[in-house]
Protein backbone atom coordinates (compact mmCIF):
# COMPACT_ATOMS: atom_id res chain seq x y z
CA UNK A 1 0.00 0.00 0.00
CA UNK A 2 1.23 3.49 -0.89
CA UNK A 3 0.48 6.04 1.84
CA UNK A 4 1.02 9.77 1.42
CA UNK A 5 1.26 11.96 4.52
CA UNK A 6 1.24 15.75 4.64
CA UNK A 7 4.22 16.75 6.82
CA UNK A 8 4.37 20.41 5.85
CA UNK A 9 4.12 21.50 9.49
CA UNK A 10 7.25 19.60 10.51
CA UNK A 11 10.07 22.09 10.83
CA UNK A 12 7.70 25.10 10.95
CA UNK A 13 7.61 25.62 14.76
CA UNK A 14 3.86 25.01 14.78
CA UNK A 15 3.77 23.46 18.31
CA UNK A 16 0.81 21.05 18.68
CA UNK A 17 -0.08 20.03 15.13
CA UNK A 18 3.60 19.74 14.19
CA UNK A 19 4.19 17.39 17.12
CA UNK A 20 1.21 15.23 16.14
CA UNK A 21 2.48 14.50 12.64
CA UNK A 22 6.10 14.28 13.75
CA UNK A 23 5.43 11.63 16.41
CA UNK A 24 2.90 9.79 14.27
CA UNK A 25 5.33 9.41 11.35
CA UNK A 26 8.27 8.64 13.64
CA UNK A 27 6.39 5.79 15.27
CA UNK A 28 4.93 4.49 11.99
CA UNK A 29 8.53 4.20 10.77
CA UNK A 30 9.32 2.04 13.79
CA UNK A 31 6.43 -0.38 13.37
CA UNK A 32 5.78 -0.59 9.61
CA UNK A 33 8.28 -2.09 7.17
CA UNK A 34 5.70 -3.23 4.62
CA UNK A 35 3.86 -0.17 3.29
CA UNK A 36 5.50 2.58 1.26
CA UNK A 37 5.23 6.11 2.66
CA UNK A 38 5.50 9.34 0.68
CA UNK A 39 5.97 12.29 3.04
CA UNK A 40 4.96 15.53 1.34
CA UNK A 41 6.46 18.88 2.34
CA UNK A 42 6.79 22.32 0.79
CA UNK A 43 10.33 22.69 2.16
CA UNK A 44 13.00 22.27 -0.53
CA UNK A 45 16.11 23.22 1.45
CA UNK A 46 18.25 20.05 1.30
CA UNK A 47 19.81 20.58 4.73
CA UNK A 48 16.42 21.08 6.38
CA UNK A 49 14.97 18.01 4.65
CA UNK A 50 18.00 15.96 5.73
CA UNK A 51 17.50 17.14 9.32
CA UNK A 52 13.81 16.15 9.21
CA UNK A 53 14.80 12.69 7.94
CA UNK A 54 17.27 12.31 10.78
CA UNK A 55 14.80 13.44 13.44
CA UNK A 56 12.12 11.09 12.08
CA UNK A 57 14.60 8.19 12.03
CA UNK A 58 13.99 7.38 8.36
CA UNK A 59 17.47 7.92 6.91
CA UNK A 60 17.89 4.18 6.36
CA UNK A 61 14.24 3.30 5.80
CA UNK A 62 13.70 2.31 2.16
CA UNK A 63 9.91 2.49 2.49
CA UNK A 64 9.90 6.15 3.61
CA UNK A 65 10.58 9.01 1.21
CA UNK A 66 10.29 12.78 1.66
CA UNK A 67 8.94 14.56 -1.44
CA UNK A 68 9.38 18.33 -1.68
CA UNK A 69 6.68 20.16 -3.61
CA UNK A 70 7.35 23.88 -3.51
CA UNK A 71 4.45 26.28 -3.94
CA UNK A 72 3.80 29.99 -3.47
CA UNK A 73 0.90 29.47 -1.05
CA UNK A 74 -1.01 26.83 0.92
CA UNK A 75 -4.04 27.36 -1.30
CA UNK A 76 -2.13 26.72 -4.53
CA UNK A 77 -0.41 23.71 -2.90
CA UNK A 78 -3.82 22.13 -2.19
CA UNK A 79 -5.50 23.43 -5.33
CA UNK A 80 -2.87 22.56 -7.91
CA UNK A 81 0.60 21.44 -6.79
CA UNK A 82 -0.28 18.29 -4.83
CA UNK A 83 -3.21 17.11 -7.03
CA UNK A 84 -1.04 17.51 -10.11
CA UNK A 85 1.66 15.37 -8.53
CA UNK A 86 -0.80 12.70 -7.37
CA UNK A 87 -2.36 12.39 -10.82
CA UNK A 88 1.06 11.40 -12.16
CA UNK A 89 2.32 9.59 -9.05
CA UNK A 90 -0.75 8.14 -7.33
CA UNK A 91 -0.95 6.88 -3.77
CA UNK A 92 -3.64 4.69 -2.23
CA UNK A 93 -4.16 6.91 0.83
CA UNK A 94 -3.43 10.56 1.45
CA UNK A 95 -3.35 11.73 5.08
CA UNK A 96 -3.55 15.43 5.92
CA UNK A 97 -5.16 17.77 8.46
CA UNK A 98 -8.27 19.93 8.20
CA UNK A 99 -8.39 21.02 4.52
CA UNK A 100 -8.28 18.15 2.05
CA UNK A 101 -6.64 18.67 -1.37
CA UNK A 102 -8.78 19.83 -4.27
CA UNK A 103 -9.30 17.86 -7.45
CA UNK A 104 -7.91 14.54 -6.26
CA UNK A 105 -10.10 11.83 -7.71
CA UNK A 106 -11.74 9.39 -5.30
CA UNK A 107 -14.02 7.64 -7.78
CA UNK A 108 -11.49 5.30 -9.35
CA UNK A 109 -8.90 3.25 -7.50
CA UNK A 110 -6.24 1.05 -9.05
CA UNK A 111 -8.02 -1.92 -7.43
CA UNK A 112 -11.21 -1.03 -9.36
CA UNK A 113 -10.51 -3.08 -12.46
CA UNK A 114 -12.49 -6.27 -12.17
CA UNK A 115 -11.45 -9.27 -14.32
CA UNK A 116 -14.98 -10.71 -14.03
CA UNK A 117 -16.55 -7.66 -15.67
CA UNK A 118 -16.76 -7.18 -19.39
CA UNK A 119 -13.73 -5.83 -21.23
CA UNK A 120 -15.66 -2.68 -22.15
CA UNK A 121 -16.08 -1.71 -18.47
CA UNK A 122 -12.38 -2.17 -17.79
CA UNK A 123 -11.50 -0.07 -20.87
CA UNK A 124 -13.67 2.75 -19.49
CA UNK A 125 -11.84 2.47 -16.18
CA UNK A 126 -8.48 2.66 -17.90
CA UNK A 127 -9.55 5.72 -19.93
CA UNK A 128 -10.69 7.44 -16.74
CA UNK A 129 -7.38 6.63 -15.07
CA UNK A 130 -5.47 8.16 -17.98
CA UNK A 131 -7.56 11.32 -17.73
CA UNK A 132 -8.00 11.81 -13.99
CA UNK A 133 -5.33 9.72 -12.28
CA UNK A 134 -5.78 6.95 -9.77
CA UNK A 135 -8.39 7.46 -7.05
CA UNK A 136 -7.06 8.32 -3.62
CA UNK A 137 -8.59 7.59 -0.23
CA UNK A 138 -8.41 10.74 1.91
CA UNK A 139 -7.92 10.89 5.68
CA UNK A 140 -8.00 14.21 7.50
CA UNK A 141 -7.14 14.92 11.13
CA UNK A 142 -9.20 17.63 12.83
CA UNK A 143 -7.46 18.88 15.97
CA UNK A 144 -10.41 20.99 17.09
CA UNK A 145 -13.34 22.97 15.72
CA UNK A 146 -13.06 25.92 18.11
CA UNK A 147 -13.69 28.38 15.29
CA UNK A 148 -17.34 27.29 15.25
CA UNK A 149 -17.85 28.12 18.92
CA UNK A 150 -15.61 31.18 19.23
CA UNK A 151 -15.86 32.85 15.81
CA UNK A 152 -15.15 36.24 17.36
CA UNK A 153 -11.59 35.07 17.99
CA UNK A 154 -10.92 34.33 14.31
CA UNK A 155 -10.03 36.85 11.63
CA UNK A 156 -12.85 37.35 9.13
CA UNK A 157 -11.01 35.96 6.10
CA UNK A 158 -9.77 32.91 8.03
CA UNK A 159 -13.26 32.24 9.34
CA UNK A 160 -14.74 32.62 5.87
CA UNK A 161 -12.48 29.93 4.41
CA UNK A 162 -12.87 27.62 7.43
CA UNK A 163 -16.65 27.79 7.24
CA UNK A 164 -16.58 26.90 3.54
CA UNK A 165 -13.64 24.53 3.24
CA UNK A 166 -13.98 22.42 6.41
CA UNK A 167 -17.48 21.10 5.53
CA UNK A 168 -16.30 20.42 1.96
CA UNK A 169 -13.24 18.60 3.30
CA UNK A 170 -15.21 16.47 5.73
CA UNK A 171 -17.60 15.53 2.94
CA UNK A 172 -14.69 14.64 0.65
CA UNK A 173 -12.74 12.65 3.25
CA UNK A 174 -13.09 8.89 3.46
CA UNK A 175 -12.10 9.04 7.12
CA UNK A 176 -12.16 11.94 9.60
CA UNK A 177 -9.96 11.63 12.68
CA UNK A 178 -10.40 13.61 15.88
CA UNK A 179 -7.67 13.75 18.51
CA UNK A 180 -9.96 12.82 21.41
CA UNK A 181 -13.38 11.32 21.99
CA UNK A 182 -14.58 14.84 22.73
CA UNK A 183 -13.37 16.13 19.36
CA UNK A 184 -14.87 13.18 17.50
CA UNK A 185 -18.24 13.78 19.15
CA UNK A 186 -18.05 17.52 18.45
CA UNK A 187 -17.42 16.88 14.75
CA UNK A 188 -20.35 14.47 14.45
CA UNK A 189 -22.69 16.74 16.41
CA UNK A 190 -21.78 20.09 14.89
CA UNK A 191 -21.53 18.99 11.26
CA UNK A 192 -24.63 16.81 11.51
CA UNK A 193 -23.05 13.67 10.14
CA UNK A 194 -26.19 11.59 9.87
CA UNK A 195 -26.44 7.82 9.82
CA UNK A 196 -28.39 6.82 6.73
CA UNK A 197 -29.67 3.37 5.83
CA UNK A 198 -31.86 2.83 2.79
CA UNK A 199 -35.48 1.85 3.34
CA UNK A 200 -36.59 -0.76 0.75
CA UNK A 201 -39.73 -0.70 -1.36
CA UNK A 202 -41.97 2.04 -2.66
CA UNK A 203 -42.76 3.31 0.83
CA UNK A 204 -39.08 4.00 1.37
CA UNK A 205 -38.64 5.99 -1.86
CA UNK A 206 -39.57 9.36 -0.39
CA UNK A 207 -37.78 8.63 2.88
CA UNK A 208 -34.56 7.82 1.00
CA UNK A 209 -34.96 10.89 -1.21
CA UNK A 210 -35.32 13.30 1.72
CA UNK A 211 -32.47 11.56 3.55
CA UNK A 212 -30.22 12.36 0.59
CA UNK A 213 -31.39 15.99 0.61
CA UNK A 214 -30.66 16.16 4.33
CA UNK A 215 -27.16 14.79 3.81
CA UNK A 216 -26.45 17.06 0.86
CA UNK A 217 -27.56 20.37 2.34
CA UNK A 218 -27.38 19.92 6.12
CA UNK A 219 -24.73 17.28 6.72
CA UNK A 220 -21.25 16.49 5.48
CA UNK A 221 -21.14 12.72 5.48
CA UNK A 222 -23.16 9.56 5.20
CA UNK A 223 -22.29 7.69 8.35
CA UNK A 224 -20.84 8.71 11.72
CA UNK A 225 -18.67 5.62 11.33
CA UNK A 226 -16.41 7.64 9.02
CA UNK A 227 -15.38 9.70 12.09
CA UNK A 228 -12.92 8.09 14.49
CA UNK A 229 -10.32 9.35 16.95
CA UNK A 230 -6.73 8.79 17.96
CA UNK A 231 -5.08 10.08 21.11
CA UNK A 232 -2.09 12.36 21.18
CA UNK A 233 0.70 11.59 23.62
CA UNK A 234 4.10 12.78 24.84
CA UNK A 235 7.12 12.38 22.60
CA UNK A 236 10.16 10.24 23.36
CA UNK A 237 12.20 13.36 24.12
CA UNK A 238 10.00 13.89 27.18
CA UNK A 239 10.10 10.28 28.33
CA UNK A 240 13.82 9.64 27.81
CA UNK A 241 15.26 12.89 29.10
CA UNK A 242 18.00 12.40 31.69
CA UNK A 243 18.36 15.74 33.42
CA UNK A 244 21.55 17.12 34.86
CA UNK A 245 21.85 20.26 36.96
CA UNK A 246 24.21 21.71 34.33
CA UNK A 247 21.68 21.09 31.55
CA UNK A 248 18.81 22.62 33.51
CA UNK A 249 20.94 25.64 34.40
CA UNK A 250 21.98 26.10 30.77
CA UNK A 251 18.38 26.00 29.52
CA UNK A 252 17.28 28.37 32.27
CA UNK A 253 19.88 30.93 31.20
CA UNK A 254 19.05 30.47 27.51
CA UNK A 255 15.46 31.58 28.07
CA UNK A 256 16.11 33.97 30.96
CA UNK A 257 13.98 31.90 33.33
CA UNK A 258 13.54 32.99 36.96
CA UNK A 259 14.17 30.65 39.89
CA UNK A 260 10.44 30.15 40.54
CA UNK A 261 7.70 30.51 37.94
CA UNK A 262 4.21 29.57 36.84
CA UNK A 263 4.37 28.31 33.26
CA UNK A 264 2.18 28.34 30.17
CA UNK A 265 3.22 26.81 26.83
CA UNK A 266 1.32 27.09 23.56
CA UNK A 267 0.00 29.48 20.96
CA UNK A 268 -1.28 32.87 22.09
CA UNK A 269 -4.58 32.83 20.26
CA UNK A 270 -7.59 34.39 22.02
CA UNK A 271 -9.18 31.02 22.81
CA UNK A 272 -6.13 30.16 24.92
CA UNK A 273 -7.53 32.64 27.47
CA UNK A 274 -4.12 33.90 28.59
CA UNK A 275 -5.39 37.29 29.88
CA UNK A 276 -7.31 35.54 32.67
CA UNK A 277 -4.10 33.79 33.72
CA UNK A 278 -2.30 37.14 33.87
CA UNK A 279 -5.15 38.68 35.90
CA UNK A 280 -5.23 35.75 38.34
CA UNK A 281 -1.44 35.85 38.72
CA UNK A 282 -1.49 39.59 39.47
CA UNK A 283 -3.85 38.93 42.40
CA UNK A 284 -1.45 36.52 44.13
CA UNK A 285 2.04 37.51 42.97
CA UNK A 286 2.83 39.57 46.07
CA UNK A 287 2.12 36.50 48.26
CA UNK A 288 4.34 34.19 46.21
CA UNK A 289 7.73 35.65 47.13
CA UNK A 290 9.06 36.59 43.70
CA UNK A 291 7.43 33.83 41.64
CA UNK A 292 7.08 35.02 38.04
CA UNK A 293 4.73 34.11 35.20
CA UNK A 294 6.44 32.66 32.11
CA UNK A 295 4.59 32.52 28.78
CA UNK A 296 6.17 30.43 26.03
CA UNK A 297 5.03 30.91 22.46
CA UNK A 298 5.51 33.00 19.37
CA UNK A 299 4.18 36.54 19.93
CA UNK A 300 4.50 37.23 16.21
CA UNK A 301 2.41 34.25 15.17
CA UNK A 302 -0.87 34.42 13.29
CA UNK A 303 -4.00 35.53 15.20
CA UNK A 304 -2.24 36.65 18.39
CA UNK A 305 -4.42 37.82 21.29
CA UNK A 306 -3.92 41.58 21.46
CA UNK A 307 -5.45 41.74 24.93
CA UNK A 308 -2.37 40.07 26.42
CA UNK A 309 -0.16 43.16 26.19
CA UNK A 310 -3.06 45.43 27.15
CA UNK A 311 -3.73 43.50 30.38
CA UNK A 312 -0.03 43.39 31.31
CA UNK A 313 0.26 47.14 30.91
CA UNK A 314 -3.00 47.87 32.73
CA UNK A 315 -2.02 45.72 35.73
CA UNK A 316 1.56 46.99 35.79
CA UNK A 317 3.13 43.52 35.72
CA UNK A 318 5.63 44.14 32.91
CA UNK A 319 8.53 43.06 35.13
CA UNK A 320 6.73 39.94 36.37
CA UNK A 321 5.55 38.39 33.08
CA UNK A 322 8.32 36.87 30.97
CA UNK A 323 7.95 35.96 27.30
CA UNK A 324 10.41 33.31 26.14
CA UNK A 325 9.38 33.18 22.48
CA UNK A 326 9.38 29.79 20.79
CA UNK A 327 11.13 27.13 22.88
CA UNK A 328 13.20 24.66 20.88
CA UNK A 329 11.76 21.17 21.07
CA UNK A 330 14.89 19.71 22.66
CA UNK A 331 14.66 22.30 25.46
CA UNK A 332 10.95 21.91 26.24
CA UNK A 333 11.25 19.08 28.79
CA UNK A 334 13.83 21.07 30.77
CA UNK A 335 11.61 24.16 30.91
CA UNK A 336 8.65 22.13 32.16
CA UNK A 337 10.94 20.53 34.74
CA UNK A 338 12.06 23.94 36.01
CA UNK A 339 8.50 25.26 36.41
CA UNK A 340 6.71 25.27 39.76
CA UNK A 341 3.26 24.89 38.21
CA UNK A 342 1.88 24.53 34.69
CA UNK A 343 -1.42 26.24 33.87
CA UNK A 344 -3.66 25.72 30.83
CA UNK A 345 -6.54 28.24 30.98
CA UNK A 346 -8.02 27.54 27.53
CA UNK A 347 -11.65 28.14 26.71
CA UNK A 348 -11.57 25.35 24.13
CA UNK A 349 -9.13 22.55 23.27
CA UNK A 350 -9.25 19.47 21.10
CA UNK A 351 -6.75 17.60 23.26
CA UNK A 352 -4.11 19.55 25.21
CA UNK A 353 -0.67 17.98 24.71
CA UNK A 354 1.09 20.45 27.10
CA UNK A 355 -0.92 19.00 30.00
CA UNK A 356 0.71 15.59 29.47
CA UNK A 357 4.12 17.15 28.79
CA UNK A 358 4.01 18.94 32.15
CA UNK A 359 2.91 15.77 33.96
CA UNK A 360 5.73 13.80 32.35
CA UNK A 361 8.25 16.16 33.96
CA UNK A 362 6.72 16.04 37.44
CA UNK A 363 5.13 19.49 37.24
CA UNK A 364 1.71 20.02 38.90
CA UNK A 365 -1.04 20.94 36.44
CA UNK A 366 -3.93 23.39 36.75
CA UNK A 367 -6.39 23.28 33.85
CA UNK A 368 -9.66 24.75 32.65
CA UNK A 369 -12.69 22.69 33.55
CA UNK A 370 -13.58 21.82 29.95
CA UNK A 371 -14.43 18.35 28.55
CA UNK A 372 -11.29 17.73 26.49
CA UNK A 373 -8.90 18.57 29.33
CA UNK A 374 -10.95 16.42 31.72
CA UNK A 375 -10.59 13.56 29.23
CA UNK A 376 -6.81 14.03 29.00
CA UNK A 377 -5.87 14.88 32.58
CA UNK A 378 -8.37 12.73 34.48
CA UNK A 379 -8.00 13.16 38.22
CA UNK A 380 -4.37 14.27 37.92
CA UNK A 381 -5.04 18.01 37.64
CA UNK A 382 -6.75 20.81 39.54
CA UNK A 383 -9.63 22.29 37.53
CA UNK A 384 -10.99 25.82 37.56
CA UNK A 385 -13.75 27.80 35.88
CA UNK A 386 -12.01 29.47 32.89
CA UNK A 387 -14.26 32.52 33.31
CA UNK A 388 -13.58 32.97 37.05
CA UNK A 389 -10.41 34.94 37.90
CA UNK A 390 -10.72 34.40 41.66
CA UNK A 391 -11.18 30.64 41.25
CA UNK A 392 -8.00 30.41 39.21
CA UNK A 393 -6.07 32.72 41.56
CA UNK A 394 -6.95 30.61 44.62
CA UNK A 395 -5.99 27.34 42.94
CA UNK A 396 -2.77 28.75 41.50
CA UNK A 397 -1.74 29.93 44.95
CA UNK A 398 -2.51 26.58 46.60
CA UNK A 399 -0.63 24.65 43.90
CA UNK A 400 2.42 26.84 44.47
CA UNK A 401 2.60 26.60 48.28
CA UNK A 402 0.83 23.39 49.37
CA UNK A 403 3.52 20.68 49.33
CA UNK A 404 1.08 17.85 50.07
CA UNK A 405 -1.17 18.90 47.18
CA UNK A 406 1.82 19.26 44.86
CA UNK A 407 3.11 15.77 45.66
CA UNK A 408 -0.35 14.30 45.11
CA UNK A 409 -0.63 15.94 41.67
CA UNK A 410 2.87 14.85 40.69
CA UNK A 411 2.17 11.21 41.59
CA UNK A 412 -1.20 11.17 39.83
CA UNK A 413 0.32 12.84 36.78
CA UNK A 414 3.04 10.20 36.43
CA UNK A 415 0.32 7.53 36.25
CA UNK A 416 -1.94 9.50 33.93
CA UNK A 417 0.61 9.78 31.12
CA UNK A 418 0.81 5.97 30.93
CA UNK A 419 -2.65 5.92 29.31
CA UNK A 420 -1.27 7.72 26.24
CA UNK A 421 1.36 6.38 23.87
CA UNK A 422 2.42 7.35 20.35
CA UNK A 423 3.14 3.70 19.65
CA UNK A 424 -0.45 2.72 20.46
CA UNK A 425 -1.71 5.68 18.45
CA UNK A 426 0.39 4.78 15.40
CA UNK A 427 -0.78 1.16 15.62
CA UNK A 428 -4.41 2.35 15.60
CA UNK A 429 -3.66 4.69 12.69
CA UNK A 430 -2.06 1.86 10.73
CA UNK A 431 -5.19 -0.21 11.36
CA UNK A 432 -7.31 2.61 9.93
CA UNK A 433 -5.13 2.72 6.81
CA UNK A 434 -5.64 -1.01 6.29
CA UNK A 435 -9.42 -0.74 6.71
CA UNK A 436 -9.83 1.78 3.87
Amino acid sequence: MRIGIDIRNIGKKRTGDEMVFFNLVKNLAEIDNENNYKLFTDINNKETVADIKKRLGIENKDNFEIISLKSSSKFIWNFWTLPNYLRKNPVDIYHTQYITPFFVSKKINHHTKNPHKRLWNNLLVMLHLRKSGVGVKIITIVHDISFNFYPRFIKFLDLFFLKILIPMSLRRADKVIGVSKFTRDEIVKYYKIYPHTKTPGLSGFFKNYFAKIKEKYFGVGVNPGKVDFIYNAVGDDFLNNNFSSEQLSSVGKKYNLPENFIFHMGTMQPRKNIPILIKAYSKIKDRLGGTKLVLAGNKKAHNIDKEIDEVIKKLGVEDDVIFTGYIDQEDSPDVYKLANVFCMPSLYEGFGIPVLEAMSQGTPVIASDIPSLREVAGDAAIYFNPQDIDDLADKLYNACIDKELRNKLINLGSRQIEFFSWKKTSEKMLGIYKEL
